[in-house]
């Protein structure tokens, strides 16, 4: 017996974890910099930390009340409904929710390139297909309106991505309001801000009390530094809501991710200094390495470099992890997550020396 035909489908290839590249070059961990998979430079909220230490003798219950008060106090933050916040594990847990709620069997997604591999893979999951609408290395990637709606042929579902990943442009809502408006009745555009508290740009959940064609995508992972406890949510048209009792599985977030969410919302002081950080990091990175680069508003930069395979593994024996992003389709760039200071200079350093060397 065999599983059903899955030949179609891609496979997500995960940063490697800094332990695994350790092992590999016979080194120890803490000799190691990873700055490849745009996680928190500062670690995990403090303040949900603790709140994973207080709440680990109560992981024997169901998160039934902690579930409700996360959704009631993100609904709090957004100005929706509670029942329009559909919690998950992960921002790709909610993208699933949305495939599921959203898709039948042939209906077609339409997905930026390059761009984050779970948007196909969940809409395949689901049985959709799949269309690509390309942004361009020659206007720096920019997402326009114009160049979502060149390629949008009647989808069901259109991905926005804001900061996009790899590269940091961003969506401003008004182009986001102007696709939404130009793609039909039965069209749901999703706009991925799993790095908005990076970027300087408005949220999309503003047009939600105007719109019911709109839906976004959140995550703790990043500012918040809870990427391991996998924790996300959409936040959706309320006319959409009683559909997530109907595809959510039971218990769609766990009892330690609700409490270190919650704590972490009201960790304000840990966010604040993430954010400066990385707004550090990236001026320091694109004024310091000696390659070709992009304005970005997430937590990374993107660097034309070359051979990027090469330069990745050169790196990776001075130390560093970064992100080859040829996975993304782009083999002559690397992706460059922000560090803190001195893990930051440390890696502009060596950028450049493997530059240099070659």
């Amino acid at each position: 017996m065999q599983p059903r035909d899955l030949s179609a489908h891609d496979e997500y290839v995960a940063g490697r974890g800094i332990e695994e590249v350790a092992r590999e070059l016979g080194r120890e961990p803490d000799d190691l910099v990873k700055l490849a998979s745009n996680e928190n430079a500062l670690g995990p909220s403090p303040k949900a930390v603790e709140a994973i230490r207080e709440r680990a003798e109560s992981v024997h219950s169901y998160p039934k009340a902690s579930h409700a008060d996360l959704a009631e106090q993100l609904a709090e933050r957004w100005d929706v409904a509670p029942e329009q916040i559909w919690l998950a594990n992960g921002g790709d847990g909610a993208l699933d929710y949305l495939s599921r709620a959203a898709l039948e069997p042939g209906d077609a997604v339409l997905v930026p390139s390059p761009g984050f591999a779970y948007y196909s893979m969940s809409a395949r999951y689901h049985h959709g297909a799949v269309r690509e609408y390309a942004l361009s290395k020659d206007d720096g990637f920019a997402q326009t309106a114009e160049t979502v709606l060149s390629q949008y042929d009647g989808e069901r579902i259109v991905y926005l991505t804001s900061p996009h990943n790899p590269t940091g442009s961003v969506v401003a809502p008004a182009d986001v309001e102007r696709i939404a408006a130009g793609t039909d009745e039965e069209t749901l555009v999703v706009v991925d801000e799993a790095y908005g508290e990076f970027a300087d740009v408005d949220s999309a959940v503003e047009l939600l009390g105007e719109r019911d064609d709109v839906a976004v995508l959140r995550t703790f992972s990043k500012a918040y530094g809870l990427a391991g406890l996998r924790l996300g949510y959409a936040v959706t048209p309320a006319e959409w809501a009683d559909a997530y009792a109907r595809v959510n599985t039971p218990f769609a977030a766990s009892e330690i991710a609700c409490r270190a969410g919650l704590a972490a919302l009201d960790d304000d002081e840990h966010v604040e200094g993430t954010v400066e950080t990385v707004e550090w990091a990236r001026e320091y990175l694109a004024e310091t390495v000696e390659a070709p680069t992009y304005d970005s508003q997430g937590n990374f930069v993107l660097f034309e470099v070359g051979d990027a395979s090469a330069v990745a593994e050169a790196l990776k024996q001075k130390g560093i992890i970064v992100r080859d992003c040829t996975s993304f389709g782009l083999d002559e760039c690397i992706r460059v997550t922000c560090g803190t200071k001195p893990e930051t200079r440390r890696a502009a350093e060596a950028i450049n020396e493997v530059l240099a060397e070659r």
